[in-house]
């Protein structure tokens, strides 16, 4: 037996939401989500889930003081996340508009990276910071230092 539960990596995120069922369903519309757990709480409301956004396994869940943990607050209200999730995609271009469609806001439009990936970002309804990357070529680590020093200079 393993020591990692199947369908999960060694590190696992967790969101804390107001409303978890709302995020399932929205995730799931924008990011093509897969619901893989939920726990729903006594009003009928999802107190915990697990879905699956391409290959990773996010938790979420209710704000839950009980537990001790400083991450029962939810995101939303806080003026913005030090998190973000920066996700792979098969055709970025696509991934990106169904994801503004289903109501992500635009910070930065698709464009290609000194590093190889060609990418965008948008903010969910939660204030959560979303990276679509299409990788489109292997760059050398030494031609990305340089094209680095270049921007930073």
């Amino acid at each position: 037996m393993s020591t990692i539960p199947d369908g999960f990596t060694s590190v696992t995120p967790f969101i804390t939401f107001d409303d978890t069922t709302k995020a399932v369903e929205f995730y799931k519309k924008a990011l093509g989500a897969v619901e893989k757990l939920t726990f729903p709480a006594p009003d009928g409301t999802l107190m915990y889930a697990e879905i699956e956004v391409g290959t990773a396994r996010l938790m979420m869940g209710m704000p839950c003081p009980e537990t001790g943990s400083e991450s029962t607050m939810p995101v939303k209200g806080l003026g913005g996340s030090p998190i973000s999730f920066y996700v792979y995609v098969e055709n970025v271009e696509s991934a990106f508009k169904k994801a503004k469609d289903a109501g992500m806001k635009e910070k930065k439009d698709i464009a290609d990276m000194f590093w190889g990936d060609r990418m965008g970002t948008l903010t969910d309804p939660f204030d959560i910071e979303w990276t679509i990357a299409q990788h489109m070529r292997d760059v050398a680590p030494e031609e990305m230092q340089e094209a680095m020093k270049k921007m930073c200079a």
